[in-house]
């Protein structure tokens, strides 16, 4: 519900902004939706006792010094319709919507055991030129057995399970004789 309403705000937000302005008003919220990590902060915006002026003080302090008025303006409409709460929401619409916009995508290798950061680099070209797009790849040591990718923008999964590839080869082999 929250992606929803956060993609009729990225909507209204697009129209008055530049691409290079929307990735600073992204970078913006980005930044903004960290805050919701943090649990003190989250009990003063969820606090019935602190008016919705008063929470849209905080975060309008958070982001004066950006000197984006439509950034100001923004977050005072979320305050008074109640929906500050959609903030870390319309941060990760923004990220997707750029990542789309400007084709380049961040990925994930997992695999148990290491891979050479050459492999990882002609993974991530070798599907980036699939795509038509961008694509960096970082390696996370995980218990898989064999490699997987994990594009999540593009939803894109490819895995190589070693324990798969062997038994299709024995298969092969049986067949074969």
């Amino acid at each position: 519900m929250e992606e929803l309403i956060a993609k009729r705000y990225l909507k209204a937000i697009k129209q008055r902004s530049s691409g290079e302005a929307m990735q600073e008003i992204a970078l913006i919220f980005s930044i903004l939706s960290e805050a919701f990590n943090d649990k003190k902060f989250i009990q003063i915006i969820n606090n019935p006792d602190v008016s919705r002026d008063q929470k849209s003080e905080i975060l309008l302090a958070a982001v004066k010094s950006a000197g984006y008025k439509d950034v100001e303006n923004l977050i005072k409409l979320l305050a008074e319709h109640n929906r500050i709460d959609i903030i870390p929401a319309l941060a990760e619409v923004m990220r997707k919507d750029i990542a789309k916009t400007n084709k380049v995508y961040n990925g994930i290798v997992y695999s148990d055991s290491v891979v050479d950061s050459k492999v990882i680099k002609d993974l991530g070209n070798g599907l980036g030129s699939k795509f038509n797009s961008k694509i960096s790849l970082k390696f996370v040591k995980d218990n898989f057995n064999g490699i997987k990718v994990d594009v999540e923008d593009l939803g894109v999964e490819i895995s190589f399970s070693k324990a798969r590839i062997n038994s299709q080869m024995i298969e092969h082999i049986i067949k074969a004789i």
